[in-house]
């Protein structure tokens, strides 16, 4: 039986008692005389609940029913039964076809339902007296009550909750729905059919839901339902039909086609145990395996919402209902308030202007951004080209040039730049320098968050000086050696050589040429393996020469260029053309440079022993993350937002690895988050596996061990801390967090010392307001009493925002109890924060419609989010950055927002657009950093 789809126009229905007659005879049949009648009064309530009041044999009821000004008014009257039953009339033909037919549906439906009675819970008076002909007048009350919700539903149904529904249940994704989408699917459909047929396993294919098979077979079975049918293979005119239910505009047509999906009996109902089983469907087809193991606990949790009454089923409109009013659930995450002024300054923004204004406008933005950067390069850039003009003229006045020209004069300039560089890229590793550097009057200056770029950037300036020192040298300097006349040689040349005149090979063999020939070598392999492709893996080599990818390959060819030093001082020893030790300068660039650097791995070395750790906590999460808190030390003090150095002497006794921090710097312990992405991470998780157990009482991770259960722990060694980009988040008024995946770790130290800051206000705003009440009291009027507490200001960050964006729904467990924190201590609203998940659709997708709704009740009901499992709500899909920095920029006119990014390059350039773009549209200004994990 398929649900009834007829409107009502009735403007509304006043709450009132009522009482209801119905008659046992069958549907259609007019009662008479001689009819009994039972007489149930019910009170409807403003929220839709039903309270019995009532049970009387001897009376039957009377409707009275007066149409007046819009208002529709219900009245009872009870009757002997010895008497005729009279009915007031009125204008309205609708009204008495609407209750003729209400009541013929409750006596038609009253033996089936009778069974259904055992979940009504009845007051104890009414026990002795509930007859059989009784328990058919309860089922009309409950199924008139609901009759009476339905109109109620319907008078609701407004053209603007209409339309947001029309956004709220696709089939088919909007990224993949498109004007060529039919197309797609007949190509797809000339590929799979056979015989002209395509069969039912390949339909996901087809329609392009491959990644939802299970979902996308229920709703090809639900299609074929419509037409009476159970298919295995339909052709091309039958996919069409189907595509065309699919993608039609009509919201009913969508909302009949999911309904539809759920009532696999097609008996227009859908019972508890339905629900259930599409809770799990969508939950398959979202990938939270969760959400499957509680779909019991949320199907009884829409069966109490939609099914008050407790008839045991739920209808068409009632899915309607839940869908279109699921918004008011998600109170629980508003959105950002958008001002008049902001709105005016975005569209100030929109007006359009001359091609040059914008030119210039976007050059003296750029240099304002990166005036920083600019300065440092060109300083650079200028001290190049000095070193390398200098060494160019210096050797144009030696008697060699007259040999080998400007090829000579060009490797000279070049092995000038070449010891230069070697000597600064040192820097900007020096971790401990840049560290403390950071704290100075400097970093208003110098943009040490561009260290390990500015790193990169000199190592391509040393590339091109070693290609242009070795190529002159090799393609051109040697070859007029070797040709040059006797005369050129005796004149020019000997008094460099002190020997007869050299041959290639003996240039070659001898030892700037051999000390060449190794640095280029060496320089090669490092260079190679510290490119992205091989440090992360993106090469894929066959055994055993997969080990020259990953970190590991990288960390220690790098450390050739110890010997690349060693090499470099001994080739600088040994140049034709400069004989005196005084000349040689390789030495006087490296000195500085390299003690510096020594000294630092020197401290790194001594400051990891002193640093004494013990492991306190163990857990091993969801996703390949390994959790690891551990005893802080005395002396070991660090600013949110910056990262340590981890070695595991039973992996590796040589390698350290950064992580970030993860604790608050005011908390007794520290701790990290290391996901699985390497060969020493891998090796690390499997370690401790070895020590951890399952957890027992409740407590959190896949396995657990802390030093109560394990004495026998292996042993870390810690170094820093380092400085990074997030460190200096206290400077800015508005923070934007933005992590994806592993990359909330530096955010989750900010967050908690952000809480730590709240609390401590209030604290001292509950001291001051003790002190204000207690000075109230007091009698003396000294000047020592009316000195009141100083109001120190602790944070400068009024508001906070994060977003944390994973993939899977077990990401969620490695910071619940901070998020759960956080929620329940910050009263005023100073931390709001965002999960998306990525792995499911989109809301307004039909294959997350049903989690939306759960999401929802579950919330509003629980305060629980079912994905996260937190109080903080989960979207689905990606965020809107572009609404994401609107809002902002909206809500927080004049401010200096800090957009601090940890996760993948891709987003990173995105962010650093979007960022740009609004700086130039209004007053607010967003700095944006980055770290790339």
């Amino acid at each position: 039986m398929r649900p009834d789809r007829r409107r009502w126009s009735f403007d509304s229905v006043s709450a009132g008692r009522i009482a209801v007659g119905s008659a046992s005879t069958s549907p259609g049949t007019e009662y008479s005389n001689s009819e009994e009648f039972v007489e149930v009064t019910i009170d409807l309530q403003d929220d839709d609940t039903i309270v019995l009041r009532s049970v009387e044999p001897a009376t039957t009821s009377i409707i009275n029913v007066d149409i007046s000004d819009e208002t529709l008014t219900t009245s009872t009257t009870p009757v002997s039964i010895s008497r005729s039953p009279t009915m007031k009339r009125t204008s309205s033909n609708r009204l008495r076809q609407f209750s003729q037919e209400l009541k013929a549906e409750a006596v038609a439906k009253a033996k089936q339902l009778s069974q259904e009675l055992k979940r009504f819970s009845w007051s104890r008076s009414f026990s002795g007296t509930l007859t059989q002909t009784g328990g058919v007048g309860l089922v009309n009350s409950a199924l008139e009550a609901r009759a009476l919700r339905k109109q109620r539903a319907q008078l609701d149904r407004t053209r603007s909750s209409a339309q947001r529904a029309l956004r709220g249940l696709r089939f088919i994704s909007t990224k993949n729905k498109n004007v060529d989408g039919w197309n797609d699917v007949q190509s797809n459909f000339e590929k799979l059919s056979k015989n002209g047929y395509i069969y039912r396993s390949d339909f996901a294919h087809c329609i392009g839901m491959k990644d939802s098979n299970e979902f996308a077979l229920e709703l090809f079975d639900a299609l074929s339902r419509r037409r009476r049918l159970k298919l295995e293979k339909i052709n091309h005119d039958e996919l069409y039909e189907y595509w065309s239910q699919i993608n039609d505009e009509s919201f009913d047509s969508r909302l009949q086609i999911f309904f539809d999906i759920v009532d696999k009996n097609e008996d227009g109902r859908i019972t508890e145990e339905e629900v259930k089983e599409i809770i799990m469907l969508s939950a398959s087809a979202n990938k939270l395996s969760r959400l499957k193991e509680q779909a019991e606990e949320y199907a009884a949790l829409i069966m109490e919402e939609l099914d008050p009454e407790r008839l045991g089923y739920i209808e068409l409109w009632q899915l309607e209902t839940l869908l279109l009013q699921k918004d008011t659930y998600l109170n629980y995450s508003q959105a950002l308030s958008y001002t008049s002024q902001a709105l005016s300054q975005n569209l100030q923004g929109l007006r359009k202007k001359s091609r040059i204004y914008r030119m210039s406008s976007d050059c003296v933005y750029y240099m304002q951004e990166n005036w920083k950067r600019i300065w440092v390069l060109s300083l650079w850039i200028m001290i190049m080209i000095g070193l390398f003009l200098w060494k160019f003229f210096q050797y144009k006045q030696k008697d060699a040039f007259h040999v080998m020209g400007y090829c000579l004069l060009t490797a000279k300039g070049a092995a000038e730049t070449l010891k230069f560089n070697m000597a600064l890229i040192l820097f900007p590793v020096c971790r401990n320098t840049i560290t403390w550097l950071r704290s100075t009057r400097l970093s208003y200056f110098v943009p040490f968050d561009d260290n390990i770029n500015f790193h990169k950037t000199i190592a391509g300036a040393i590339v091109v000086a070693v290609i242009l020192h070795v190529g002159d040298h090799i393609v051109c300097d040697f070859p007029r050696i070797v040709r040059a006349t006797e005369y050129d040689y005796n004149s020019y040349l000997f008094h460099y050589f002190q020997t007869k005149q050299p041959t290639y090979f003996d240039l070659v063999k001898g030892p700037e040429g051999i000390t060449g020939i190794l640095m280029i070598i060496l320089m090669i392999i490092s260079f190679t393996l510290a490119t992205r492709w091989f440090r992360r893996n993106l090469v894929k080599l066959p055994k055993p020469f997969d080990r020259l990818t990953g970190f590991n390959a990288f960390w220690y060819s790098h450390h050739l260029f110890v010997i690349v030093y060693i090499l470099l001082i001994l080739h600088g020893l040994f140049l034709y053309f400069a004989k005196p030790w005084y000349v040689h300068t390789t030495w006087m660039y490296l000195s500085v440079p390299v003690l510096l650097y020594g000294g630092e791995r020197t401290l790194r070395y001594f400051r990891s022993g002193s640093y004494s750790v013990r492991l306190l906590k163990v857990a091993i999460y969801p996703g390949n993350v390994l959790t690891l808190q551990m005893s802080k030390p005395s002396q070991f003090r660090y600013k949110s937002g910056q990262y340590m150095f981890v070695q595991c002497p039973a992996v590796s006794p040589f390698e350290w690895h950064p992580f970030s921090i993860t604790s608050a710097p005011e908390d007794d312990y520290l701790s990290i988050h290391i996901r699985q992405l390497g060969d020493w991470t891998q090796e690390l998780k499997r370690v401790f596996s070895e020590v951890c157990e399952p957890p027992v009482g409740g407590k959190s991770g896949l396995l657990r061990a802390d030093e109560t259960t394990k004495t026998s722990l292996p042993k870390l060694l810690i170094d820093g801390p380092y400085g990074a980009p997030a460190q200096d988040y206290r400077k800015y008024d508005v923070l934007l967090l933005i992590g994806l995946g592993i990359g909330a770790t530096p955010f989750i130290s900010i967050l908690k010392d952000l809480l730590n800051n709240i609390v401590k206000m209030e604290e001292q705003a509950d001291s001051i307001s003790d002190f204000s009440r207690s000075s109230e009291h007091s009698t003396g009027s000294n000047s020592e009493n009316n000195n009141t507490p100083r109001r120190k200001k602790i944070l400068k960050t009024t508001n906070a925002y994060f977003y944390w964006v994973t993939r899977e729904q077990g990401s969620f467990d490695w910071f619940k109890g901070v998020m759960n924190e956080v929620a329940e201590l910050d009263q005023r609203g100073v931390i709001e924060m965002h999960n998306y998940l990525t792995s499911v659709y989109e809301e307004g997708d039909a294959r997350s419609a049903l989690i939306t709704m759960v999401q929802a009740l579950n919330h509003a009901k629980n305060g629980v989010d079912i994905v996260s499992g937190t109080s903080v709500r989960t979207h689905f899909a990606r965020p809107n950055w572009k609404k994401v920095l609107s809002k902002l920029s909206s809500k927080h006119c004049n401010a200096r927002i800090g957009v601090f990014y940890c996760g993948v390059p891709v987003l990173a350039k995105e962010l650093s657009k979007l960022c740009n773009t609004f700086n130039q549209k209004g007053s607010t200004k967003f700095e944006f950093h980055k770290e790339h994990f």
